[in-house]
């Protein structure tokens, strides 16, 4: 089973969640926690994990024969990302702006191009407070973390509940952790920009066709709107964590929730209950 925990923007509460809540199910289940944040990680923060495997993520782009190129622009012509210019005979490639489609290597008529790997980024897979933990680390100016997140899950072991720690926001990367996942775990706040948020992340939850819950991060202040969108779409509450110092200064000190207050051990089992409680109603319906 895999259970992704999103939300709409960052700072409510997700790697506080995700961490404690793998951390619980590990007592009694075979579990793993992903990092999907691959522009920064932090789950690692709170396990303080032993690295015993990095592996590199690569991508193919295109490098050019200088001497087969006939200068043609056929294959900036094709290229629909604007990753290839001919200037003059001359073809200039832009790493940034390419996805990897190997057009520009079909297009060409004299075969001037070849696909070459390039490291984005690393995969490292080790274990912290007895939880295995893989997380996925995109290099400093790459600018697309899909195909990292994409190798994370692919590296993910499929016999253990997988809990995946999502990127903030709705955009690709978000996108590509909640995808083919069993449940979502949305996290917001009572605020107006937690209730509009929430409305974003579970548009893509909707477009995916994946179910989906949330977590009340911070409650206790703000407004109830977050609680009347929920009760009018039929989303159910999961958890309320409320506005409470001691979970803050646990957080800042790099203290997974459960450690500091183990009262919240109950609560994330339950947690977990209604999650499968959920599906095996969505299996029966």
């Amino acid at each position: 089973m895999r259970i992704a925990i999103a939300s709409g923007k960052g700072g409510t509460g997700k790697t506080t969640l995700a961490v404690s809540l793998a951390l619980v199910l590990a007592e009694t289940h075979p579990v793993e926690l992903v990092d999907c944040d691959v522009e920064e990680p932090n789950d690692h923060i709170f396990l303080s994990p032993i690295i015993h495997e990095r592996k590199p993520v690569e991508v193919l782009v295109p490098e050019v024969d200088r001497e087969a190129c006939l200068g043609c622009g056929a294959c900036a012509k094709a290229c629909r990302y604007g990753a290839l210019v001919v200037i003059g005979r001359k073809v200039f490639f832009h790493y940034e702006l390419c996805h990897g489609c190997g057009l520009c290597r079909m297009v060409c008529p004299t075969e001037a191009i070849r696909e070459v790997p390039r490291t984005i980024g690393w995969i490292e897979r080790g274990e912290g407070k007895g939880l295995p933990f893989l997380q996925g680390v995109l290099n400093v100016g790459e600018p697309r973390a899909t195909p990292v997140i994409r190798a994370l899950k692919e590296m993910a072991d499929p016999k253990r509940i997988t809990i995946l720690d999502s990127p903030p926001g709705t955009g690709c990367p978000m996108v590509e952790t909640v995808r083919g996942t069993d449940y979502v775990i949305l996290v917001t706040e009572p605020t107006p920009f937690g209730l509009h948020d929430l409305q974003a992340a579970l548009a893509v939850t909707e477009a995916l066709s994946v179910p989906a819950g949330v977590v009340v991060s911070k409650w206790g202040v703000g407004t109830d709107h977050v609680e009347r969108f929920c009760e009018e779409k039929g989303l159910p509450v999961l958890l309320r964590i409320p506005w409470d110092q001691a979970i803050a200064r646990a957080y800042a000190n790099g203290i997974p929730l459960v450690e500091a207050l183990p009262e919240w051990r109950e609560p994330l089992r339950n947690l977990f209950q209604d999650i499968l409680l959920a599906r095996e109603g969505r299996r029966n319906g």
